[in-house]
């Protein structure tokens, strides 16, 4: 389980975060949404140390992680795994080899072992059909799986997506959407994705959490946030343009 508890952080006069305290259960798929600047990708690196926060402290199981050193923090992010908006695979290596490129740094598999454990992982986001291939062969939606793949290879409780789906089209968008929830449904991976993507945060996510202004505006289902009765909450989730919402 994550906890955030009371996190503030601030960029010189700018108070980004004001008080924020999220839980996410083991299991679940959480979806962070606002509009742009809102705070949400800054909230999730406090969980890999990319970020501190100037007060409040942030639970891992259970265990404070707030204040460990860069060397207390490499065991956190062998279990927090962070899948970035753009895939940023190397294009001079093939999709098995970029896949590959963990296990050997970080569990010292080399060869046809190397190969194989790499080729499991792509088979686990069914890309292993398309393992020699590169990059620059396809398509954005595509080489989001792959490092999808590359995330999982050390086998994370916890994977963080910041804007999965953000620039792919509607096909590649639902495929990786399928991708996150089977991710949760079959192998038990506890997801926390950033997003303002509203079909996906209605297809996917267990809970919604939407921060507005710094603060969580509100903190419940996607049913709830379907039927509430919060004017900024309506305006962002039915996408007007029109509302209370300040911008």
């Amino acid at each position: 389980m994550i906890e955030f508890r009371n996190i503030h952080k601030s960029f010189g006069n700018k108070h980004v975060l004001k008080d924020v305290s999220l839980t996410v259960e083991k299991g679940s798929i959480l979806f962070i949404v606002g509009s742009s600047g809102a705070g949400k990708s800054v909230l999730v690196k406090h969980l890999v140390g990319l970020l501190r926060p100037d007060k409040g402290t942030v639970l891992l199981d259970g265990r404070d992680i707030t204040r460990l050193s860069e060397k207390e923090f490499y065991p956190v992010r062998m279990r927090c795994a962070m899948v970035f908006q753009h895939s940023t695979l190397f294009d001079s290596m093939s999709l098995i080899e970029n896949v590959m490129l963990p296990l050997r740094k970080h569990k010292g598999l080399v060869g046809a072992p190397a190969r194989e454990a790499a080729l499991e992982f792509l088979r686990r986001v069914h890309m292993d059909h398309l393992a020699d291939r590169f990059p620059s062969d396809i398509g954005d939606g595509l080489r989001k799986r792959v490092a999808i793949a590359r995330a999982l290879t050390l086998g994370p409780d916890f994977v963080i997506f910041d804007e999965p789906t953000t620039g792919l089209d509607p096909l590649a968008a639902a495929n990786v959407d399928q991708l996150i929830r089977e991710l949760s449904d079959v192998q038990g991976v506890t997801s926390i994705v950033v997003s303002h993507d509203l079909r996906s945060i209605f297809s996917v996510a267990d809970r919604i959490a939407m921060i507005y202004q710094g603060e969580v505006r509100m903190d419940g289902t996607p049913e709830q946030f379907r039927n509430t009765d919060d004017g900024v909450v309506r305006q962002f989730i039915r996408g007007l343009a029109e509302g209370p919402m300040v911008i």
